[in-house]
């Protein structure tokens, strides 16, 4: 169905150049409409949206057999048409993503961290749920500082550590 619809636009697109060639051979247009032409058929070119092509390539199901993943992937690559200059710019978004993340993971790692060493307040010491002594627990907020500490450890190893099956 869908090497079909390729096909259909394939045509489609094939007719509309060379009728476009035909019509630029005439001679019946000046330089400046021309030129007009071809800046938006630039236009519509370069903005292309690259994310959105990069979007379909996920699409490839891993448990898929071999055969039918190498057709997917050239149906696939007939639609949407991939540079190095697009390639480039989805690599930078994917490894910018990764950089905030390991910062974001180590802040929060670093706050959990400063919560259970530094002291608090009495009267943000919530309550105490299990004593030591007469004076000393694990109070509610060490279990919040656990937690946010432990979530920074989690979003760090998932910035830090490739997917194998994206």
């Amino acid at each position: 169905m869908k090497s079909e619809q390729i096909n259909n636009n394939d045509l489609l697109l094939d007719v509309k150049v060379n009728e476009l060639v035909l019509l630029l051979q005439s001679g019946d247009l000046d330089k400046e409409h021309i030129k007009a032409a071809q800046q938006k058929i630039n236009n519509a070119i370069d903005t292309l949206p690259a994310q959105q092509s990069f979007d379909a390539f996920k699409e490839l199901d891993g448990a898929q057999d071999r055969l039918a993943m190498v057709t997917n992937l050239e149906l696939l690559l007939t639609q949407h048409q991939v540079d190095s200059r697009q390639s480039k710019k989805y690599l930078l978004h994917e490894k910018v993503k990764r950089v905030v993340l390991i910062a974001i993971a180590i802040t929060m790692a670093v706050l959990g961290l400063a919560m259970i060493i530094m002291p608090a307040p009495p009267y943000f010491e919530m309550f105490t749920i299990f004593y030591f002594s007469k004076d000393d627990g694990i109070t509610l907020m060490d279990v919040i500082s656990v937690l946010i500490l432990l979530t920074g450890v989690y979003l760090f190893l998932n910035a830090v550590l490739k997917k194998a099956n994206p």
